[in-house]
């Protein structure tokens, strides 16, 4: 009996000796790891990031995890996190390639591709295609305006019911966003329309939870039908969404005539016929879902928080009708030039993103060489996690670090001031995704304020209608 217990022991052993996980040299210092698991079992299922919290205020602001057997570096406080990703960008611009949303999306697009060529033509060009469809500029109103116009007729409808704005908002952020790469807007009733929402919905949700740490800690699983799949599933049928519509576009296009971002692409591939380029229909699908998607959830969530914070903060909405009244007079709508004149409704905006907290952890980066950082080393493909939160309520940065109050955004004057630790989704080479989600949100709610009809009125939100926000 006896030696058999010491052959026993002594197998544990050598078999953790085998798995062990072996931290690289001069690595950031973090909390042990153990074989397979790494560090994930030290988290708490329902609020990890309070344990982020604590190993930071332990490790300090630089710090070494373990997903399963993969090294991770997190980034805690504004400083540490743009010193990375800014002063050396290049160095932390990579992606992983063992994350389920990688594989979901083939690496394509722009918010999940590693740092390349096709990365660089992709997003270079976005970003100058959205700008000509009016990005950032007059152009957009009449889009917004529409999507308004609807989201106030529905909440008037619901006066003295209690409702979750969760589908409102997100058909009308999806709606601003089809109509710049679509070139038309979605029927809010129409059924295709509400599946394509609820499957980026579903998509999302499994993409961040636990059964895609399962499937990129535990590659063996993935042969086996766990729900996991689903993922792969739901990205497919709306890739064939974008596939249809894009076919339809190649029917109607007109060259030298682009509608829209989808039709800007399908020129952009005429023109590099004759070259070896990345441009093609697949890479076209990705790109346009990322925008699709992405803007669409980061709009959505936090417009459902400002909704939430205001119907909380009854002070903070009278100030807001008192400065629209102040610039409006008789005009019935905002404009985008009225941003300049309305202080308080700008830091009101960008107070609901930094407790809105959106992406806490950001779109995960790795580095694209062996890299240093603080005197530590950082092996090429070690997954870097900007803790984002952690800017977002850093006690040194903000007045009010821990409650909703704008006057974070505004200095003794009260001019409206823009902190460096705000940053809501990350910072320097941005996913252009998340920031199209960004610029939409401003838009949107700068033009919910519409004097007669605006969603923090208290004839609509007070006493007649109760959001739920789940």
């Amino acid at each position: 009996m006896l030696p058999a217990l010491v052959l026993l022991c002594l197998g544990a052993f050598l078999l953790y000796l085998q798995f062990r996980i072996r931290r690289p040299k001069n690595f950031p210092p973090g909390p042990t790891p153990v074989p397979f698991f790494g560090n994930l079992l030290q988290l708490d299922r329902t609020n990890p990031l309070k344990d982020f919290d604590k190993f930071a205020q332990r490790y300090g602001s630089i710090y070494g995890l373990f997903i399963g057997s993969q090294p991770a570096v997190v980034l805690t406080g504004q400083k540490m996190i743009r010193e990375a990703l800014i002063t050396k960008a290049v160095e932390f611009a990579g992606r992983p390639d063992n994350m389920m949303v990688s594989h979901v999306t083939q690496s394509k697009g722009v918010i999940m591709a590693d740092y390349g060529e096709s990365w660089r033509e992709h997003r270079r060009f976005a970003l100058s295609t959205l700008r000509n469809f009016g990005l950032g500029k007059r152009s957009m109103e009449q889009r917004i305006l529409e999507e308004v116009k609807y989201i106030c007729s529905h909440l008037e409808e619901s006066a003295g019911k209690s409702i979750d704005p969760k589908h409102l908002y997100h058909q009308a952020a999806s709606n601003i966003i089809a109509s710049i790469i679509f070139g038309s807007r979605f029927n809010h009733q129409d059924e295709y329309f509400q599946t394509l929402i609820i499957s980026i919905e579903k998509l999302t949700k499994i993409v961040i939870g636990q059964w895609a740490m399962l499937y990129e800690i535990a590659p063996v699983l993935r042969i086996f039908p766990l729900p996991f799949c689903k993922a792969f599933q739901y990205y497919g049928e709306i890739k064939n969404h974008i596939l249809k519509v894009v076919d339809e576009h190649k029917k109607s296009h007109v060259t030298g005539e682009p509608r829209d971002l989808t039709d800007w692409y399908l020129e952009e591939i005429e023109k590099r016929a004759d070259q070896c380029t990345t441009f093609d229909d697949s890479q076209m699908a990705t790109l346009l879902f990322d925008l699709f998607a992405a803007g669409t959830e980061t709009t959505s969530n936090t417009l459902r928080t400002l909704t939430l914070y205001l119907m909380t903060h009854t002070h903070i909405q009278e100030q807001c009708q008192r400065e629209i009244d102040e610039v409006l007079g008789d005009r019935e709508h905002v404009t985008f030039e009225d941003r300049n004149t309305m202080p308080y409704i700008q830091a009101v905006i960008h107070e609901g993103q930094r407790v809105g907290d959106i992406v806490p952890l950001s779109i995960f980066h790795t580095t694209t060489t062996n890299a240093q950082l603080r005197g530590y080393n950082i092996p090429k493909g070690t997954i870097i996690i900007p803790y984002l939160s952690s800017a977002l309520r850093e006690e040194s940065q903000w007045k009010f670090p821990h409650e909703f109050n704008p006057q974070n955004f505004l200095n003794d004057k009260g001019e409206f001031v823009k902190p460096d630790a705000f940053m809501p989704f990350s910072a320097g080479m941005l996913g252009l995704g998340v920031g199209i989600g960004l610029s939409l949100y401003f838009w949107t709610v700068m033009l919910i304020q519409d004097q007669q009809k605006m969603l923090i009125q208290e004839h609509v939100l007070l006493g007649k209608i109760t959001a739920t926000v789940k």
